[in-house]
């Protein structure tokens, strides 16, 4: 198939919608639902994300998409028992690609909310049991396995979209696009900036162990395909923060670290063993537990005197809170540009943060890597600049 009508385009009164091949097919068939605009650009975005990932460390992948950048991205690593019941995964079969995709949805619960799924693998049904559960617009995969895309089928009465992607599909060298009538047109970005971009370590420590390799890899993929600028932290084989579209590096550091942060406060006990009713959603509990960790006292007043409590939970007190996210240590942050200021390296140690990649090229470098000397962090500069706009 050459075309596709689409349902409308970026918004509703956008109609004449389609998506259509110059020359040959289009790399995906549709099973169920029926896509829009966003829907094709959440889908084909992320699917390259997860796509190199799998290249660059040989593991499955999972990304979970809102507009364009991915609320959270993650491999098949194993879950303990507190990281299960954060996730609301701990009454369910695990595979490696449904852990993938419970730490790429729990990365970001909040912004997950209405997500578009990229897996690097063929969904199984474990995975398609935790996308029956939640909120989401689409998935796109290599493949289904039969029961997991039954499973798929009935999500939303048989409207929920499932794309399947051609694995083997390769883009031409160049892309193109239009704005305002103008064509514009460049080299495609084909530089996989995982583990092969880690060669230069610019700090004293020059000690970086496997999972951080790893890690970093991730971050620098996931940031690759994430609205500038962009700042990622990972820990543990997923994303935990995302800081993407702002036009200040240090404000993108403040909302990753902010994001990891509160990703780490829900695992703290008292979080993990909040009262909710048993028939509240999975989206309102979301909704309640991000509210009682906000800062302002008459929100988590609120949050706390809410009915989707059995009774009233205690919150954290910010001390409790400080002393919880000081546990934080071995973070891996990537940026999508270099760091022209300390600023976010000073932020980014906070949350702890010990090993970074950017491009390096400011004419600040030796301040930046001066700071990282004195946190005793590990500086990578890989020299490949991921601006995606």
């Amino acid at each position: 198939m050459k075309e596709l009508t689409l349902r409308y385009g970026m918004n509703p009164q956008q109609d004449k919608a389609r998506a259509y091949m110059a020359s040959g097919d289009l790399p995906f068939e549709v099973l169920a639902g029926a896509p829009g605009f966003i829907n094709l650009l959440d889908a084909l975005n992320a699917w390259q994300l997860v796509r190199e990932v799998k290249k660059s460390l040989g593991l499955v992948a999972a990304t979970s998409f809102k507009h364009v950048s991915p609320a959270g991205a993650a491999v098949g690593v194993p879950l303990n028992d507190s990281l299960k019941k954060s996730l609301m995964v701990e009454d369910m079969d695990l595979s490696e690609m449904a852990c993938a995709y419970a730490r790429a949805r729990g990365a970001d619960r909040l912004s997950s909310f209405g997500d578009f799924i990229a897996l690097s693998d063929p969904c199984d049904l474990p995975t398609a049991r935790i996308v029956a559960k939640e909120v989401s617009d689409g998935i796109i995969a290599p493949g289904y396995e039969p029961k997991a895309l039954a499973a798929l089928k009935a999500k939303k009465e048989g409207k929920y979209l499932v794309m399947e992607i051609d694995p083997s599909y390769e883009p031409g060298d160049t892309e193109t696009r239009e704005i305002f009538g103008v064509s514009l047109e460049q080299a495609r970005n084909f530089v996989v900036p995982g583990l092969e971009v880690l060669g230069e370590i610019v700090t004293h420590n020059q000690e970086i162990p496997e999972q951080a390799r790893r890690d970093l890899a991730l971050a620098n993929i996931s940031i690759k395909f994430t609205q500038s600028n962009t700042i990622g932290l990972a820990f543990d084989g997923q994303m935990i923060g995302i800081g993407a579209g702002q036009q200040s590096r240090i404000h993108c550091t403040r909302l990753a670290c902010g994001k990891a942060e509160r990703w780490h406060l829900r695992q703290h006990p008292r979080m993990l063993d909040l009262p909710f009713r048993s028939d509240i959603s999975r989206a309102l509990k979301v909704n309640a537990m991000d509210q009682l960790l906000e800062e302002d006292p008459q929100t988590v007043e609120q949050a706390a005197s809410s009915e989707v409590f059995e009774k009233r939970p205690e919150p954290l007190s910010p001390e409790e809170k400080q002393e919880w996210i000081s546990r934080m240590k071995g973070i891996s942050l990537a940026s999508d540009a270099f760091f022209p200021f300390r600023d976010s390296i000073d932020r980014a140690k906070r949350t702890g943060v010990r090993y970074l990649v950017e491009p390096g090229g400011s004419t600040r470098d030796e301040g930046v890597v001066e700071a990282c000397d004195e946190y005793g962090m590990v500086m990578v500069f890989s020299g490949v600049r991921l601006f995606h706009h």
